[in-house]
């Protein structure tokens, strides 16, 4: 059995907002997702403020971690913009107007009839020696340093960037999953449910109530890279719900 590929990321939202709750998050379940079917696995996540050392500081540690570090936010036109700033810094390379993004946003307001300002030029700032990620929503360019892959705050921009960029990435096997219905809650298949997950290692079994309104049930989704690993975890989440379900009978009266 050839042993599976394993390709990990994580992801850094930048933005006062995010921690003061004006803005809502959306680039971190759309990540995920998008991560989860191409074979890399999201292992972390952080939100730091528009903090330049804070920033540096979680570039840092994440990129030695991960294979590949995602970043949003800070790339605007505005001062607190400063994301190029901070991965300049922690790369240790100045942060330069590209020449190239300089020639794609004058062409865009000239375009649009509109002054290619300082502060819009601020869009073209970028660590030396970064590539390009494309945006086909509104121009201005994200930019890659090594594994750190630099994308707007605003959704629509950062989806567009993430398709542009996910096919020249690095990826691993996908991670597969199947889900049993357990007409029993939480605290019946807790036990037991340990114990399939110890016999089961190279699978990861999550366990998710609910409620109807008369009676609680479990979801229980098994998560592997391996079809025939899955399958027999499976087949001992079935046992086990079936000898849940026999004790139940023998202990009524």
């Amino acid at each position: 059995m050839t042993s599976p590929t394993i390709v990990t990321a994580a992801m850094l939202a930048i933005g006062d907002e995010l921690l003061s709750g004006r803005t809502k998050d959306k680039n971190i379940g759309h990540l995920a997702d998008m991560l989860t079917l191409v074979g890399i696995d999201l292992r972390e996540v952080r939100i730091v403020a528009d903090d330049e050392e804070a920033i540096v500081d979680a570039v840092n540690a994440l990129r030695s971690r991960y294979n590949h570090v995602f970043t949003s936010g800070g790339i605007g036109p505005t001062h607190d913009d400063i994301t190029a700033d901070a991965i300049s810094r922690a790369f240790g390379v100045e942060c330069i107007h590209d020449p190239k993004a300089m020639d794609l946003l004058g062409a865009m307001y000239e375009r649009r009839g509109m002054d290619f300002t300082d502060a819009r030029k601020r869009m073209a700032r970028m660590p030396a020696g970064a590539t390009h990620i494309p945006n086909p929503v509104s121009t201005a360019p994200g930019f890659a340093v090594e594994n750190v892959y630099v994308m707007a705050g605003v959704p629509q921009v950062f989806q567009a960037m993430l398709d542009a960029l996910l096919p020249s990435l690095e990826t691993g096997t996908p991670i597969q999953s199947r889900t049993v219905r357990s007409p029993y809650g939480e605290g019946d298949i807790g036990a037991p449910l340990t114990e399939v997950q110890k016999k089961n290692p190279e699978t990861s079994l999550g366990s998710y109530p609910k409620f109807d309104g008369k009676n609680f049930s479990t979801d229980i989704v098994i998560r592997g890279r391996d079809a025939a690993i899955i399958a027999a975890a499976e087949a001992d989440v079935i046992s086990m719900i079936e000898a849940i379900g026999r004790l139940r009978e023998e202990k009524q009266p």
